[in-house]
């Protein structure tokens, strides 16, 4: 230790007044003595190091932690997920759907909302249950089809009547049927649309717009491969039902979604109000013309 009691002697000093005493080193010195030139250059080199482990070094910063690995609860996002952001749905993912058979059920989201371009949302209520590429089927349709075709009607759409989305069951909930594009998360029913005004547009309603109806009836027909309303089956007489279905290579969509007009009243011409033609007269009897 040092005088003070605080510092250590350097260990070049320390080599020196042991070994040299107090012959002072000079390059003469050092010169005529190799053996002592070659241990004082030895002592330098310890004496940096020794320096260099005093002081504080800067660890290298610590390389970033690899992306953790998906596991059978946290899958990859697929690329329709990646495509669902918040400017397009409130559609947040659900954990698998755990049902029998095909109903098992991946890539699924809760469809809450659909926003349209200018930032307003169209709530579906209740929110469905659907697969995400049927999700985004669902949102391009409302955005670009239906919003536009409602706002004709004087009004911004604000809501879309979830009739049914994900439900294990066979078709038209026939025991035994084949599996319904519902038990695959895969089909919407939606029996009416909700305006800003609060103005109830039932699709089926046959008092509502004809050309209004038509225009849904054409955009939903283009953009999937079922869509059954009135006249289609007898079990869809009150909604329409859509779907994603895989059909085989050469078969056609089914677009079946008859688009009705308003029935006349029973009672017919006189009771719509429409004025009967004046009864004619009553022709006189020739056999009393002759009396």
């Amino acid at each position: 230790m040092a005088p003070d009691g605080n510092r250590p002697v350097p260990l070049v000093i320390q080599v020196c007044r042991s070994g040299l005493g107090r012959t002072p080193v000079t390059p003469q010195f050092l010169r005529k003595n190799s053996r002592v030139k070659l241990i004082f250059t030895l002592i330098l080199l310890v004496a940096v190091v020794e320096s260099a482990a005093g002081q504080s070094v800067p660890l290298p910063r610590p390389r970033p932690s690899p992306a953790a690995a998906s596991t059978p609860d946290q899958p990859e996002p697929s690329a329709c997920r990646l495509r669902l952001t918040a400017q397009f749905a409130i559609a947040p993912s659900l954990p698998p759907l755990d049902g029998p058979g095909e109903c098992a059920v991946t890539d699924v989201v809760r469809l809450e909302a659909v926003v349209l371009p200018n930032g307003s949302r169209v709530a579906l209520t209740p929110p469905a249950t659907l697969r995400c590429e049927m999700a985004e089927a669902i949102a391009h349709w409302v955005r670009e089809d239906v919003a536009p075709a409602a706002q004709e009607l004087g009004a911004p759409l604000r809501s879309i009547d979830n009739y049914a989305s994900y439900h294990c069951r066979g078709r038209n909930n026939i025991v035994g049927a084949p599996l319904s594009e519902h038990g695959r998360a895969n089909a919407l029913d939606i029996r009416s649309l909700r305006l800003a005004n609060g103005k109830l547009m039932a699709l089926t309603d046959p008092h509502v717009a004809r050309d209004f109806r038509e225009d849904i009836r054409k955009s939903a027909c283009g953009r999937f491969s079922t869509v059954l309303g009135p006249g289609s089956d007898g079990y869809h007489e009150d909604h329409v039902h859509v779907d994603l279905q895989e059909r085989r290579r050469g078969r056609s969509a089914l677009c079946h979604w008859d688009v009705r007009d308003p029935e006349p009243p029973a009672g017919g011409a006189e009771a719509a109000g429409v004025p009967l033609p004046p009864p004619r007269p009553k022709a006189e009897s020739r056999m009393g013309k002759k009396l």
